[in-house]
């Protein structure tokens, strides 16, 4: 497969049904939160809450994901503003986005400055979602199954591998999870052998050699609005 070049807005090629199923992991991110329980006093403090296996946490997410994808049709016509009020307001809860970008910028990121890490942040999401938004309309009948989860009950950070089965060929989904507290956030996925954060860092390096951090933003943006015409 194709590296990815940043005069393209996507991962794989057209034809690759990768490409979709980069698109459910990335939106399995952004559409899920857990519900928000009603606090009511109480004169002692509750023990706190285990955190969730990550194989079930993420079994959970994207079966809600399915179901909201199915049901939602601005999603499914690839309305990004839509998809980018879910990304807004359920995302951040459960990505550790910092850590995603930060690793695609690589060792320059610590040399950017506070605003430019914000604008990195910024551009690359929206980046990531108007990739992904046009596809979601090929979602109809996949389900999600969990394969075997290697990891100990201390780990600190986990891969969850799973299987997308629909027609055709089984697609291998598998997301890098790290401990947050009681649960655990998503920083990375991997689609048929290539993960999102290193497909990326290639020509992430290659525009900031050239141009800088400023040059990499700019061009984020140059392609973001680029989409936003198309």
């Amino acid at each position: 497969m194709n590296r990815l070049s940043l005069n393209s807005l996507t991962l794989w090629p057209a034809s690759s049904k990768a490409c979709l199923w980069a698109l459910l992991g990335a939106i399995a991110l952004v559409l899920h939160s857990p519900p928000v329980l009603a606090q009511t006093p109480a004169t002692a403090a509750a023990p706190a809450a285990a955190a969730p296996a990550p194989d079930a946490f993420i079994l959970d997410l994207s079966t809600e994901v399915l179901n909201i994808v199915k049901s939602d049709k601005a999603i499914q016509a690839g309305d990004t503003a839509r998809v980018m009020a879910l990304v807004d307001t359920k995302v951040m809860p459960h990505v550790n986005f910092q850590r995603m970008t930060a690793s695609a910028v690589g060792r320059h990121w610590r040399s950017a400055t506070p605003e430019q890490q914000r604008r990195l942040q910024e551009e690359f999401k929206l980046l990531l979602v108007r990739t992904y938004s046009g596809a979601l309309a090929q979602v109809k009948d996949q389900s999600i199954v969990l394969k075997p989860l290697r990891a100990n009950p201390g780990d600190t950070e986990v891969v969850v591998r799973t299987e997308i089965k629909g027609r055709g060929d089984p697609i291998q989904l598998e997301y890098r999870l790290e401990r947050s507290g009681n649960g655990w956030k998503v920083y990375d996925f991997n689609v048929l052998g290539i993960w999102l954060v290193e497909q990326y860092r290639s020509s992430f390096a290659q525009e900031i050699s050239a141009s800088g951090i400023d040059g990499l933003i700019s061009k984020l943006a140059e392609r973001n609005k680029g989409a936003s015409k198309a």
